[in-house]
């Protein structure tokens, strides 16, 4: 025996949902059917006692310890209280103070059991969304609403029914009861039908005195006036009861792979199946097409969504307008819904679950995929699409491999083509790599075969909105107060600064941040490859590098923006990152009186930095001898701050270094000012260390004392 649960709720009082829950279960019970009445109603928990009158000894509540602790069935004779008509009931808590007991795994536990002991299950599910509310809609076969055939209890349906939308349940698991139905002064029912566009399960009509004398008398009107129209009503309602194909029953796959359940697909595939019977998943699971039932059941519903927008008049491909987007999404997700009903039945019992695969095939033909959910995540700083199947991101500073995969090379390239289509770029096998930025400032970088063998590869590099403030290292512990002193009084007093670091070092984030020690009312321009900077300063131009379109033409390097930006009059030139030759432009600048530039630089260390810098400037194709170069260096870069990524993924400024001349065989002399030295890893892979001062105190101290910026001289001591 397996139950059909069928909840009955409304999100309005007042409609008569108890009075159908308690009725309908009398009726099913006169059909001789096996019923249990369940009361989830938290707000009005005797209402139904009242109705029968009964004195229930127990609740849901109070046979959870042996939930827990027993694998027998329960004996719903020994704790249900039973009704003269043959039904029992249940209530889920018997005194208010029980509210706060509720556990939702003991209820799932009950349900399984209570499914195995009785034909129909009627849940009274009450008037509000809550957790309990929601694990027995995952549990049921059927959801009646309940309505009034008034404006206000039509509208609040509606509301109702967008919010079983969003959680995914399909349009077929939901109808109306209209009660009351054709009173004085209310609302044709017709017009309530194409108000809510979901079936009529039930007209019953309004008898005020059938109704109040059996609510009088505590016995169902089924039982009180068998012969009145009401009660007609109700055994027209279990006659429909009987036939199958109203309720969302589990169906099974075709195919199961009975293998180790591994991740997040294994643990999506085991709910996919009733109590008996369990699906099990590994991620290196394949079938003959090199494929899981996942990804599979996605391809098909992914098909039938493109295919149905289609017959719409929706081009998929076309789709630039974020409001329109947002709409064909709702539409979209509605309609995967239930052609996910139609695919797997009710095999799906977490609204969680439904809500994913929902949302991962409508990102598919309208998002970015896979890849939707991590740039929503604020704590995902990178994501790395090596192939299709296999994407990383980094969180918290570390490398994650997570379980997500996109449906096919071919829709991977679809998305790659979507980030970069509306900037008119485009990707192909004559041009294979391609660098966009997506709309909230975030880089891509795409590459296709044949220069990736393993098909398309994305990386992205988040920008978030947050913004971080020098403040903000400081309690990270990314540097100390005295370095963010030294810092501001190096920008204040026009000093020209290097940041230099490794990949994902943190040097575009120390750059905004040292950048909000630029005095306000000067003119900073900016120059990018690819724009990430976030300038608070009210008078800032930027510019960004552009490169060839498909003909060859157009490009527009970072290093011919530099020579225009010269023209701009300039306060502060802020370049995003030296790559090449615009290292020697920006090395004249420097000294001719551009002095209080900024940038950041690809190196090991500070002392690395010298020798990028030297090898970029030989790479530009002047050729200069190297005391030339050395001598430009001097006179032009005044600090150098490096900062480092540490294997616990937090990020600290290691070395500020001045350069305080040359040597007497014309060698640069480059003095360190503040170091950090780790001194090893504690619990957790915590790297441990401290910052220190050397004690050398740079030349450019007496500067900060000639132009009256006050700095405390004993934070150089060692």
């Amino acid at each position: 025996m397996s139950a059909k649960t069928i909840t009955i709720f409304s999100n309005k009082g007042g409609v008569g949902k108890t009075f159908v829950a308690v009725n309908l279960a009398t009726a099913l019970a006169a059909a001789k059917r096996k019923v249990l009445l369940l009361d989830l109603d938290l707000q009005a928990g005797q209402d139904i006692p009242r109705m029968l009158k009964l004195a229930p000894r127990k609740g849901i509540v109070d046979i959870f310890s042996q939930l827990k602790n027993s694998e027998d069935p329960i004996e719903f004779f020994e704790v249900a209280a039973r009704h003269t008509s043959g039904f029992d009931f249940l209530p889920v808590v018997t005194t208010p103070r029980q509210v706060a007991d509720i556990d939702q795994e003991q209820i799932k536990k009950f349900l399984k059991n209570a499914r195995e002991a009785y034909e129909y299950i009627i849940v009274d599910g009450g008037k509000s969304f809550n957790e309990s509310l929601v694990t027995v809609l995952d549990h049921s076969n059927l959801i009646l609403l309940v309505a009034t055939p008034d404006i206000l209890a039509v509208y609040q349906i509606r509301w109702c029914m967008d919010i079983l939308q969003n959680l995914q349940f399909p349009l077929k698991m939901v109808q109306l009861i209209l009660n009351r139905s054709e009173s004085r002064g209310s609302v044709a029912w017709q017009d309530v039908r194409s108000a809510l566009t979901c079936q009529i399960f039930g007209h019953i009509p309004s008898d005020g005195k059938t109704v109040g004398s059996a609510l009088n008398q505590g016995i169902p009107c089924i039982l009180d006036s068998p012969k009145s129209k009401i009660s007609e009503s109700f055994i027209k309602m279990v006659s429909m009861l009987r036939k199958e194909e109203i309720f969302v029953l589990p169906t099974e796959f075709k195919e199961r792979v009975q293998t180790a359940e591994i991740g997040d697909s294994g643990q999506f595939l085991k709910k996919l199946g009733d109590s008996h019977k369990v699906l099990r998943h590994a991620s290196d699971s394949r079938y003959g097409n090199g494929e899981d039932e996942i990804t599979l059941l996605k391809k098909r519903l992914h098909e039938k969504l493109i295919e149905r927008l289609k017959l719409d008049g929706v081009a998929t491909d076309s789709l630039s307008d974020p409001r329109i987007i947002v709409e064909v999404k709702k539409t979209s997700e509605s309609i995967v819904s239930n052609l996910l009903l139609e695919e797997v039945g009710g095999m799906i019992t977490s609204h969680e679950d439904r809500v994913r695969l929902v949302k991962d095939i409508v990102n598919e033909v309208l998002g970015l995929g896979p890849l939707e959910e991590f740039l929503a995540d604020p704590e995902v700083t990178d994501i790395m699409a090596n192939n299709k199947d296999e994407i990383y991101i980094e969180k918290k500073g570390k490398l994650v491999f997570t379980q997500r995969r996109f449906v096919s090379n071919e829709r991977m390239r679809a998305i790659i083509d979507r980030i970069i289509a509306p900037l008119g770029r485009r990707i192909d096998e004559s041009t294979p790599m391609v660098d966009a930025r997506l709309p909230d400032g975030s880089r891509v970088n795409a590459i296709i075969p044949p220069l990736s063998l393993g098909g398309p590869m994305i990386t992205i590099r988040k920008f978030g909105e947050e913004r971080l403030s020098a403040k903000d290292l400081v309690k990270n512990k990314t540097l100390t107060p005295a370095i963010e002193s030294f810092l501001q009084a190096c920008v204040v007093a026009r000093k020209n600064i290097i940041i230099s670091g490794g990949t994902g070092a943190g040097k575009t984030t120390l750059l905004n941040v040292v950048s909000e020690f630029i005095p306000e009312g000067e003119r900073i321009i900016t120059i990018e490859d690819a724009a990430e900077l976030r300038i608070k300063k009210s008078h800032w131009a930027r510019l960004e590098s552009r490169p060839m379109n498909v003909e060859g033409k157009g490009e527009v390097t970072v290093r011919d923006l530099f020579v225009n930006c010269l023209r701009m009059r300039p306060d502060r030139i802020v370049i995003g990152e030296c790559r090449g030759a615009e290292v020697l432009d920006m090395l004249q600048a420097m000294n001719t009186g551009h002095e209080g530039s900024l940038t950041t630089l690809h190196a090991n260390s500070t002392r690395d930095v010298l020798t990028r810098m030297h090898s970029m400037i030989l790479l530009s194709g002047i050729e200069l001898p190297v005391r030339a170069i050395h001598e430009m260096i001097a006179t032009a870069i005044d600090i150098v701050v490096h900062i480092n990524r540490f294997s616990d993924g937090t990020r600290k400024i290691t070395g500020i270094s001045e350069i305080s001349s040359l040597t007497e065989d014309f060698q640069l002399d480059l003095k360190d000012i503040f170091l950090f030295k780790q001194t090893g890893v504690g619990e957790h892979g915590v790297v441990l260390g401290n910052f220190h001062a050397t004690g050398y105190v740079p030349k450019c101290y007496e500067d900060f004392m000639t132009r009256g910026i006050a700095l405390d001289k004993n934070i150089f001591s060692a």
